[in-house]
């Protein structure tokens, strides 16, 4: 290969539209990286992990001589999807892979995604602002603010018991089947500028209902609170430190 490293991970982008090119066929798009950074060339070989490409995530052969216009938005999500995983990356990378896509067919595309996950092995690096999204696909999730890891920790876990202010608020604003939307208490002060914020203190400090004056005197680090479980905040919500013996 080429460029081993280019070809171990491998990225699928948010907007299929806007991610393919308007001037190349389905057959064009997935082609480009085996040509790239496998160097086929012959057209019998091309064509052949092409069409393997294809049937891999369901995209029917037929579609494969068609331009992005002519493909509807699961089609276009199918094509993105086989152009990264035609040269068998060891991670891929997934920006908002549902968001321009209807529900339904968010569902549809997921599913495919585990499947495919499960059948080559492969490592996904989510992000997503959906947290039903994670819950489903991750199994360890990294929480950001501002640019700054908040929270990290298995999914279950994480969901099940956040640590960080921050985290707990996302939790308690999804949705659950069968209930009442749940009421939310917002912040009421504005969050902390993205652009320059103060590197004394907490980023999150500004908007925490639980934020004493040590948070904006000082900005704390990622601290393990138990394994596998860390947070970045001095008052964490949870007391996850194993129980010495008596």
């Amino acid at each position: 290969a080429r460029h081993p490293r280019r070809r171990e991970l491998q990225v699928v982008f948010q907007d299929p539209t806007e991610s393919l090119n308007p001037r190349y066929t389905a057959f064009d798009s997935i082609a480009e990286p085996l040509r790239l950074l496998e160097g086929v060339r012959d057209s019998a070989g091309l064509e052949a992990r092409v069409k393997a490409a294809a049937s891999d995530v369901g995209l029917p052969l037929e579609l494969l001589g068609r331009f992005p216009h002519q493909l509807s938005g699961g089609q276009k999500a199918r094509v993105n999807i086989a152009r990264a995983v035609a040269v068998r990356p060891r991670l891929l990378i997934l920006d908002e892979p549902t968001a321009a896509l209807d529900v339904s067919v968010q569902a549809i595309v997921l599913a495919l995604l585990a499947e495919l996950r499960e059948r080559h092995g492969l490592a996904y690096l989510f992000v997503s602002h959906d947290l039903n999204v994670v819950r489903l696909m991750c199994d360890e999730v990294l929480v950001m603010y501002l640019g700054r890891i908040v929270e990290r920790g298995p999914a279950a876990e994480v969901f099940a018991r956040p640590a960080h202010p921050y985290t707990r608020l996302l939790v308690d604003a999804l949705p659950r089947l069968g209930q009442p939307a749940p009421a939310v208490a917002l912040p009421a002060s504005e969050p902390t500028s993205p652009i320059d914020p103060d590197p004394r203190q907490c980023r999150y400090a500004s908007r925490c209902p639980q934020a004493r004056p040590r948070c904006s005197e000082l900005s704390p680090s990622l601290s393990t609170l138990a394994p596998g479980r860390e947070a970045a905040c001095h008052f964490p919500l949870v007391n996850l430190a194993p129980e010495s013996a008596a």
